[in-house]
């Protein structure tokens, strides 16, 4: 501007402006407080924006979060709680096989493993029964039938009753000789009145159930035979050799080449054939499955008695 108060020509294009100059900057003083309220109005106007734009973003999804977790709380209980009560009513429902008082070996189960057991017959004479025969094995017509009889009564009885279960056969030894590996004496399976013999079956590591055998034929002055096949041999004359001298000495080692008892009688673990020889009945022969030292030595002996 000039002098004389007039626009001079302006080259920018700038509409004209008068400029006034205070001369106490004290005159400014309402102008600079206008500008702060503004500029503090701005700023609250900008952080209620921040604000609600943030809450109108995450309204939706808090609150779902939030109705998941207790929903989850809430079946996490419920579940826990159905699943308790029912563990409780199962427990007391009868033949479950498990009671509060402990398991269950009632009379079924015994009277069960008696009906599946076969009936031996005695007749009034002195003479051995037409259904026992006194020597020989059972004939050809008859045999595999009685194997799978005698077979399915000891499973039966096994799965059943308290263990040691003997099942007997009624039959005698079926034919065959067994070796003894000290001298190579032969042993006619016939000729064998009251004993016991020991099938050991491959990997038995049942050293402390040998034992126990051994000790319940020793103590019952009973010829007691450790049978192995070509097979487990070896194993058996190792467990025959980890007895005592005592028993070493009642206990013999035999070799069944043929594999005649293991293919006569069921063997699952280790399995006791026991021989009883009576004037009536001639030779009669059971068994026992699955034995060990913790069994009940009462039944062995009770057959080795009768």
């Amino acid at each position: 501007m000039n002098s004389g108060g007039e626009p001079e020509r302006d080259d920018t294009g700038l509409p004209p402006v008068d400029i006034e100059i205070p001369d106490d900057a004290r005159e400014l003083d309402r102008d600079v407080q206008a500008y702060h309220r503004e500029l503090r109005a701005e700023r609250r106007r900008m952080r209620r924006g921040r604000l609600h734009g943030s809450l109108a973003r995450e309204g939706v999804v808090l609150p779902v979060l939030a109705c998941c977790l207790i929903l989850a709380l809430i079946a996490g209980t419920l579940l826990t709680i159905f699943t308790a009560t029912s563990d409780q009513y199962l427990s007391r429902v009868p033949g479950n096989g498990t009671s509060p008082g402990g398991p269950r070996t009632g009379g079924s189960a015994v009277s069960s493993s008696a009906a599946s057991r076969p009936a031996v017959s005695r007749p009034a004479t002195g003479k051995p029964s037409a259904s026992a025969p006194a020597s020989g094995g059972p004939s050809s017509a008859t045999a595999p039938a009685s194997r799978s009889r005698a077979a399915g009564s000891g499973a039966s009885a096994s799965a059943m009753a308290p263990s040691p279960v003997v099942v007997p056969t009624g039959r005698p030894l079926p034919a065959g000789t067994l070796t003894l590996t000290a001298n190579h004496n032969p042993v006619p399976l016939h000729g064998l009145s009251e004993s016991v013999l020991v099938l050991v079956p491959p990997g038995c590591r049942c050293g402390a159930a040998v034992r126990w055998l051994a000790v319940i034929g020793s103590s019952r002055d009973v010829p007691t035979y450790l049978v192995g096949t070509p097979q487990t041999i070896g194993e058996v004359e190792q467990l025959h050799s980890r007895l005592r001298a005592s028993l070493r000495t009642a206990v013999a080692v035999a070799l069944d080449k043929r594999s005649v008892l293991a293919s006569y009688y069921p063997v699952r673990g280790l399995t006791a054939v026991l021989v009883a020889a009576r004037l009536d009945l001639g030779q009669s022969a059971a068994y026992s499955q699955n034995l060990s030292a913790k069994d009940d030595p009462a039944p062995l002996v009770q057959v080795l008695s009768s």
